[in-house]
């Protein structure tokens, strides 16, 4: 490498940017070919890259059969947004020219990324016709089969990689981690946990991290998930995604003032994650803090009123107290917002009878019982005894009729039934 351009890059590295990179532009204007190649990509490191376009573009017009300067032309052409040129560019390299496959490698993410599958394959199964032995190409069918989501699909390609360690040696991939992310998107978690220990043998990445504790808590291997995850938490603090997950394993292991604590770092750092006010509330309601945890539901649907599983163990919460106004003004919140499930209905249905609104209580089982589409039980004996009592006696009596012959071994309802019978019913 020149010897300027080698101070240049020190100066660069050591923090001292602009005096490097003014003494690579001097540079620039005398270099020969080679050295202006090492220039273009140190542009594109830098994310200088219409710097490092033009270089390219020079080079490309000197030498029009070199297919490596239009795949790097291509990458510029990426990064740049301007994908159709890219594609052009790409288009060029032709099939004898040892760039071709990265071509066919780049042209399927180009693809792939505009949502244009059939197209992408087409490029990779081509390539792979040319070449069916080449390893860049068996780890690209292997991303593009994973990126697509055709999970089991992609292992056999990462497989055949995984032990060629003279193609390892020389391109920082992990096949491992690959597999073991297909695999737990499959939910073969043993296996995925094997390959996630081999993968981060190799290299500690925070996704993988993310990815093994995460497949570990699935098999409620809690210790093992909470290790990972403090790994995790350890090496990048600002990883939000883990602390209601480490919250969570800490809990079922019975370490809630751990997960407090945790829960509340992350908290302090991301005061508008509704994930970690969940995990929050669950915590406070098993160490018996039942006030506490309600108030955490509270705010997790004041962040987000979509947030089903909140809404759902604040609906239980007031339900299991006979706080019947509390149940009505939630939904009538949530009804404002355009929510709505059909368990809303039911917990409004039993909250109107009980606050004694007989008439809203019975418009609201009728639309439990329509959204339900009448198939549970319990449902249409509390709806059936309702409506009785409003005077629907024909409706009542059928869906009490519906029950026991859902379960004719209600000998209690039978009898039920036969006294309102006798009674007029």
């Amino acid at each position: 490498m020149n010897e300027q351009l080698k101070k240049a890059i020190q100066l660069i590295e050591k923090g001292q940017s602009e005096e490097g990179i003014k003494k690579v532009e001097k540079l620039e204007k005398s270099a020969d070919d080679e050295t202006k190649r090492t220039i273009a990509e140190l542009y594109y490191e830098l994310g200088l890259v219409d710097r490092s376009l033009e270089i390219v573009e020079q080079l490309m017009f000197r030498y029009p059969d070199h297919g490596e300067l239009f795949a790097f032309a291509a990458e510029c052409y990426g990064e740049l947004g301007k994908e159709d040129e890219a594609i052009d560019m790409l288009s060029e390299i032709k099939e004898n020219d040892p760039a071709f496959l990265q071509a066919q490698l780049l042209l399927a993410d180009i693809y792939q990324n505009q949502g244009l599958d059939e197209v992408a394959e087409q490029k990779l199964v081509q390539a792979q016709k040319l070449a069916p032995e080449e390893p860049i190409l068996q780890y690209g069918l292997g991303e593009f089969y994973l990126n697509r989501g055709d999970y089991l699909q992609s292992i056999p390609f990462f497989k055949k990689v995984i032990h060629n360690e003279s193609f390892l040696k020389d391109h920082p991939l992990n096949p491992a981690l690959r597999i073991a992310e297909a695999y737990s998107a499959t939910g073969q978690f043993e296996d995925a946990l094997q390959y996630y220990r081999q993968g981060l043998e190799k290299e500690e990445d925070a996704d993988a991290l993310f990815g093994y504790g995460f497949t570990a808590m699935q098999l409620e291997d809690y210790e093992t998930a909470m290790h990972q995850f403090m790994k995790l938490k350890e090496m990048d603090p600002d990883y939000m995604t883990l602390y209601p997950y480490l919250g969570k394993v800490l809990r079922a292991q019975n370490l809630v003032d751990e997960a407090f604590d945790v829960l509340q770092e992350g908290i302090q750092k991301d005061e508008f994650n509704e994930d970690l006010y969940l995990e929050m509330a669950k915590a406070q309601f098993s160490k018996g803090n039942s006030d506490e945890g309600k108030e955490f539901l509270q705010k997790v649907i004041a962040l987000n009123p979509s947030n089903i599983t909140a809404i759902k163990e604040l609906l239980l919460y007031f339900h299991e107290r006979e706080e019947f106004e509390d149940v009505i003004d939630l939904i009538e919140f949530l009804d404002d917002y355009g929510e709505y499930d059909p368990l809303f209905e039911r917990y409004k249905a039993k909250a109107l009878y009980e606050t004694d609104d007989l008439a809203g209580a019975v418009e609201a089982y009728e639309n439990a019982l329509y959204d339900e589409s009448v198939e549970d039980d319990k449902l249409l004996e509390e709806a059936g005894y309702v409506l009785l009592e409003a005077g629907k006696k024909q409706r009542g009596m059928q869906l009490l009729e519906k029950v026991l012959n859902d379960d004719p071994a209600r000998i209690d309802l039978e009898e039920r039934i036969e006294q309102l019978k006798n009674n007029g019913y």
